[in-house]
């Protein structure tokens, strides 16, 4: 047993409300988060902390705070980050290393980049996008051992994400696993025992790969790849090496950790619903509704980090400029003022959108479409050949406050009843 799983997590209910902390990566890596998010949402919903490792900073959890956060852009700041960094005791690891992306940016500048890159997602391209995916998903579902255990973290979530990484890069298709070892490296919570230094090492050797591959495609005629859509841009062309990196990095996670995790979300949750699976295996039409729902449950990047640039009030609260604020999707998917029974996994739910995983405003996840168009052909193509995905063995889940998802999920397939 991994010492996250041996450490005793007190009951929150047990604590005074103000000595309450939900930045701690073993609360989600033991799925131990829902009573301190229920008691914040009941009792305290702009929740402020102030300690020597983050400093002051408040953790909003309900559904319309969030997105009261999200959409004022102006008042609440992308420019400090997206996410907490490193705490005040490990600063001296990062050095100068810092990266800049258009997801950490404010208008202008957030606009003109995001709008370089986002016709890869664009509706034709998807449309376009969707038969290679399905034969991909085809090649992989009928590779699976049938009968045997397998991590389907690895042998399907993240083989498929990385694969259409490659594609949306037209990256080496044979190196595509360095995608998802730097998408890790990027995102390993700040509770890893990995070195911050080393991990900068890693990320320059991403850059260094990309680099060769702008070089590439820099003198060559645009093609709709997003390293050519950046080399050949108006705004994007003359970013600096750091920046190039940054926006790489937030590329790559969004199209590999938000989906993977959601792939293997749903299998855990149909797992542990077994009257919804049965409904879906009946009714195969409500995959449409299904897939949202996955994203919901799932919520698979569990907050989003914004500055203050003014004084402001929210929930009869005094957030000062320059205060740190955490939205946490994770709980706000969870509100029962606004979502019916929202601890439930309802497949055939009437609004199943109606959620916060993607986030609103201008920073609304650009990939949201390819998201659930993957996850919705993973589904159509596991149905027509599996009765059951069984899941055999307890998830091992992500130290991570950040990504919320999995290292494993042992399963084992259940062929179609002649």
């Amino acid at each position: 047993m991994s010492e996250a799983f041996a450490l005793e997590i007190p009951d929150p209910n047990e604590i005074p409300i103000d000595e309450i902390s939900v930045v701690n990566a073993h609360l989600f890596q033991t799925d131990s988060h829902w009573a301190y998010f229920e008691r914040l949402r009941r009792e305290d919903p702009v929740h402020l902390n102030v300690d020597d490792e983050y400093g002051r900073h408040w953790s909003i959890t309900k559904f319309n705070d969030i997105m009261h956060v999200d959409k004022n852009h102006a008042i609440f700041s992308s420019e400090g980050g997206i996410t907490l960094g490193l705490p005040a005791s490990r600063l001296h690891e990062r050095a100068n290393f810092k990266t800049d992306n258009f997801i950490a940016m404010d208008p202008p500048k957030h606009d003109v980049q995001r709008a370089t890159v986002s016709p890869v997602v664009a509706p034709a391209n998807l449309a376009l996008m969707e038969t290679t995916i399905r034969q991909r998903v085809e090649t992989i579902l009928d590779s699976l051992p049938v009968g045997e255990t397998f991590n389907w973290v690895d042998k399907v979530s993240i083989e498929l994400t990385t694969q259409m990484l490659a594609t949306l890069f037209d990256f080496p298709f044979e190196d595509r696993r360095l995608l998802t070892h730097w998408s890790d490296v990027a995102t390993a919570g700040t509770d890893s025992p990995i070195d911050y230094r080393e991990r900068q090492k890693e990320l320059m050797g991403c850059l260094e790969y990309f680099t060769r591959l702008w070089n590439e495609r820099v003198n060559q005629p645009p093609k709709s790849d997003l390293i050519s859509m950046l080399a050949h841009g108006e705004n994007t062309r003359n970013m600096q090496p750091m920046e190039f990196l940054g926006n790489l990095i937030l590329l790559i996670v969004g199209g590999n950790d938000t989906t993977r995790n959601s792939l293997s979300g749903g299998v855990l949750a149909l797992n542990q619903n077994p009257d919804e699976y049965q409904k879906l295996r009946e009714n195969p039409g409500l995959i449409p509704k299904l897939v949202p729902e996955i994203i919901r449950w799932q919520t698979p990047l569990a907050y989003m980090r914004r500055t203050a640039s003014e004084d402001t009030e929210l929930g009869g609260k005094q957030i000062l400029k320059g205060d740190t604020v955490l939205m946490w999707y994770v709980s706000g998917n969870r509100d029962e003022e606004v979502i019916d029974r929202p601890n439930d996994f309802i497949i055939d739910r009437t609004n199943p959108r109606h959620h916060l995983s993607f986030g609103f405003g201008i920073h609304r996840c650009m990939g949201n479409r390819l998201a659930e168009m993957q996850i919705r052909v993973v589904w159509e193509e596991i149905l027509k050949r599996f009765e059951t995905v069984e899941v055999v063995g307890e998830p091992v889940r992500t130290l991570s406050t950040f990504v919320k998802g999995y290292t494993e999920l042992p399963v084992r397939l259940h062929a179609l009843k002649a």
